[in-house]
């Protein structure tokens, strides 16, 4: 299974707790809970992770974002086992995708899972608005967006073991991703029901 990650070109593509600064809390662990891995099921997705961390909206901003997308394959997280499911939270939509204020809730959440001895969830992009995870398809010969598509990010608690990367692309990020990202005053609205949970068709 390939999965993205976009990472600043001075760091190794994953977290390791030999290697590099203490990991940061994100949405899905506190500081001192890592090392927990992060990654989309698409390059869209791993680039909106990014955009969104750093609260990028305006086109004109886009030039100084210089990261790796790194394409990573682990045979070992590719498949579930008994011994080793992957979970999915149970909590609202609206806190899966929400802005900061819903992130105890899913640290909560994750603890309680690996107090049950799971170590990978699954759970929807949070940094990628509804649908615009599709990728581009050709139509007659021409290219087209592809059906709309909900992106995932799969978190894994801990090392990912026998992990290969590989460097997809490094340098700066196009403007159909920036259209693509559901920043954080957004999530905040859906999360306090002043929008739709689901937006309507992705950007063209």
């Amino acid at each position: 299974m390939a999965l993205y990650r976009v990472v600043d070109a001075r760091f190794p593509f994953l977290w390791s707790a030999a290697v590099g600064p203490q990991q940061p809390a994100a949405r899905w662990h506190d500081a001192g809970e890592g090392p927990v891995q992060y990654l989309a099921d698409t390059p869209v997705g791993a680039w909106a992770e990014l955009l969104r961390h750093e609260e990028i909206r305006e086109p004109e901003d886009l030039a100084g974002v210089v990261a790796v997308l790194w394409t990573v394959e682990s045979p070992a997280e590719a498949a579930e086992t008994e011994a080793d499911p992957i979970a999915l939270p149970d909590l609202p939509t609206a806190v899966l995708v929400g802005g900061r204020d819903t992130y105890e809730a899913c640290r909560a959440e994750a603890r309680r899972l690996r107090a049950r001895g799971i170590r990978r969830l699954v759970a929807p992009s949070a940094a990628l608005r509804s649908g615009e995870a599709a990728g581009w398809a050709l139509d007659g010969g021409v290219q087209v967006r592809s059906s709309p598509r909900d992106g995932r990010v799969h978190v894994v608690f801990g090392e990912l073991a026998g992990a290969i990367g590989w460097r997809a692309a490094e340098g700066g990020v196009s403007r159909e991703v920036l259209a693509a990202v559901r920043h954080f005053d957004a999530a905040d609205a859906i999360a306090h029901g002043s929008l739709p949970s689901k937006p309507e068709a992705p950007s063209p």
